[in-house]
């Protein structure tokens, strides 16, 4: 009898300790979850705050005077129309080189090397070149494309120099988002009798649009943003060149190179924050325009 009542008062026992370990699981996983929430609600505030003060207090500002202008001092009138044609020059410009090099390195990378040694090198370095400072890639680039291969103060040697630094971001998505392709997929292509290059060009880089477009979104949001690097390349100047192709052999300042300008050297704060508008503007829609591509190449391949 005895043996029975200390059998059953084990059970108990366990089920009680069950039971209470059972509820600090769920308390401690409650807790976590609050905690993530309230992060990410924070996040998002922080995120809709900044945005909704640069657009209450830049889109007030926004005229077509601005927008269709350039600046004058003898009318005594500002506008930013060289600097929004310089900066939609340069983000074409530099796309247009940076993105094949990037995905063709990063398909060399994941695909044809043979040297995990050498692949290993590689991601380290572009790792590493990610990471250098903007204003460093800006005196570089006036060293080379400025001054030794004779470029002068031009929108190419400010795109050259973008390309640099954006190429470690394309590299790096575009590597990563090949590697999550199945490998039964290549080895399905392959074993149906597909050359290496068309099973990459008909099954593996339509399979990687996501990771290759969320690399050219970065880039475009770099690009847009970036300041330093070219005061020392691009330059500054707010000339409306008759052409695209004499736009690149001339000096010009992007936006963000008016924005520094308008807000740390003139104190003309109201302009400041228009442009700051216009270049969220500008990020939005060359992202849904990205977006729109990945959905049209998608529809294509499928």
């Amino acid at each position: 009898m005895s043996q029975a009542a200390s059998t059953i008062q084990a059970k108990t026992h366990e089920r009680s300790s069950l039971m209470n370990h059972d509820v600090k699981r769920r308390i401690k996983g409650s807790v976590m979850t609050g905690i993530m929430y309230a992060c990410a609600a924070f996040t998002v505030l922080l995120l809709i705050g900044l945005l909704g003060y640069i657009f209450v207090k830049g889109l007030p500002e926004i005229t077509w005077q601005l927008l269709s202008t350039k600046p004058s001092v003898l009318r005594d009138t500002i506008g930013i129309l060289p600097n929004i044609l310089n900066t939609l020059y340069i983000i074409l410009l530099t796309l247009v080189i940076a993105l094949p090099l990037g995905v063709g390195a990063a398909v060399y990378l994941t695909e044809y090397s043979k040297s995990p040694r050498f692949s290993a090198i590689i991601e380290f370095a572009t790792e590493t070149l990610a990471g250098i400072p903007s204003i460093i890639y800006g005196l570089v680039g006036m060293l080379v494309f400025v001054q030794i291969l004779g470029f002068g103060t031009s929108l190419l040697s400010g795109s050259l120099t973008l390309v640099i630094m954006i190429l470690p971001t394309i590299i790096r998505t575009t590597q990563e988002s090949l590697k999550t392709v199945p490998q039964s997929y290549r080895e399905g292509a392959l074993g149906l009798g597909a050359t290496k290059w068309h099973m990459i060009r008909t099954i593996i880089l339509p399979c990687s649009l996501p990771g290759i477009v969320t690399g050219c979104i970065l880039s475009i949001g770099r690009i847009v943003g970036e300041s330093a690097a070219l005061l020392f390349t691009a330059g500054s100047a707010t000339i409306i060149a008759d052409n695209i192709l004499e736009a690149f052999t001339r000096g010009g300042g992007t936006l963000s190179v008016a924005l520094y300008i308008y807000a740390g050297e003139r104190a003309e704060f109201e302009v400041a924050f228009a442009i700051a508008a216009i270049l969220l503007i500008l990020v939005f829609i060359l992202n849904c325009a990205a977006k729109l591509a990945q959905r049209a190449l998608s529809r294509k391949y499928n």
